[in-house]
């Protein structure tokens, strides 16, 4: 039986220990407030800001919500942005993708000030990320780090393989997993004998966006296995990239889905927003 690696679990603890910060904070004067900004009411995308201000509220930052109808223009957009980029009070700014087709994203992403941007997605981010200094890390692939930490597994030296090389997860997977010295490989859509290549895994990190993509014949036997997809089933139950039930037997550990990656991404936005505010 593989390991089960519970983000639930995981999710809680670090909120608490953040909690815990924002109150020593709060004795010393300091307000932590988060910025969200969302155009339109794509249901998914209502689902996470609301998880976003509960996350908010329970460990005491202060949420500052703007809900902005679907033909909001991309220039009162980013002149909401400057305002916020120019407020001290404010101390993280995130603005909740997709945008309606008519506002460009990178636009967007590029006009966050990189000293506020808890998403991770700011060029400033993720050139920092890249040549290995500090600043904010894209909130899945981090919380994916803290996965396996927590559950006491060892990246050094370690054959990672992550498939999918999307600028929000794959990509910067890649580097973080480089930067706890593990030896990585990035798969994607164009990569030959994909099964060769993932079945050399130790950890394997399945961010393909195909549900139940990864079988049992991509794992290699005693693999650790990340599942970053959420998608919903002929049934309308949630599935992710990776076929749990033939994958868990081989595996040595397994995140599920639900409970697995997703909780960890509020998490570590929230983790974002305390660190950002002390300059760490």
């Amino acid at each position: 039986m593989a390991q089960l690696i519970d983000g639930k679990k995981i999710s809680a603890e670090i909120k608490d220990e953040l909690k815990k910060q924002v109150s020593e904070l709060k004795a010393d004067g300091k307000e932590i407030t988060l910025a969200v900004i969302q155009v339109g009411n794509d249901p998914a995308s209502s689902v996470y800001v609301g998880n976003k201000k509960k996350a908010c509220e329970y460990i005491g930052i202060k949420s500052l919500a703007y809900e902005l109808p679907e033909e909001t223009t991309e220039e009162k957009l980013l002149s909401i942005i400057e305002e916020l980029n120019n407020r001290d009070d404010v101390n993280g700014i995130l603005v909740q993708l997709p945008l309606p087709s008519h506002i460009n994203e990178d636009k967007v992403i590029e006009t966050i000030d990189s000293k506020k941007d808890v998403d991770g997605f700011n060029p400033m981010s993720v050139g920092a990320l890249s040549i290995g200094k500090k600043g904010f890390v894209s909130c899945t692939p981090a919380g994916i780090i803290q996965l396996l930490k927590r559950s006491n597994i060892e990246i050094e030296g370690k054959e990672c393989v992550v498939v999918g090389r999307s600028n929000i997860v794959g990509k910067p997977m890649a580097m973080l997993l480089l930067r706890e010295n593990g030896t990585v490989t990035v798969a994607h859509s164009r990569t030959k004998n994909l099964k060769e290549v993932t079945k050399r895994a130790d950890i394997l990190v399945a961010a393909v966006g195909k549900p139940k993509f990864i079988t049992a014949d991509y794992v290699k036997e005693g693999a650790v296995v990340i599942d970053v997809g959420i998608h919903r089933n002929e049934n309308n139950k949630l599935c992710g990239d990776v076929d749990f039930e033939s994958v868990e037997p081989k595996a040595s550990a397994i995140t599920p889905v639900p409970g697995g990656v997703g909780p960890m991404t509020i998490a570590m936005l929230m983790y974002n927003c305390v660190n950002g505010c002390q300059g760490e």
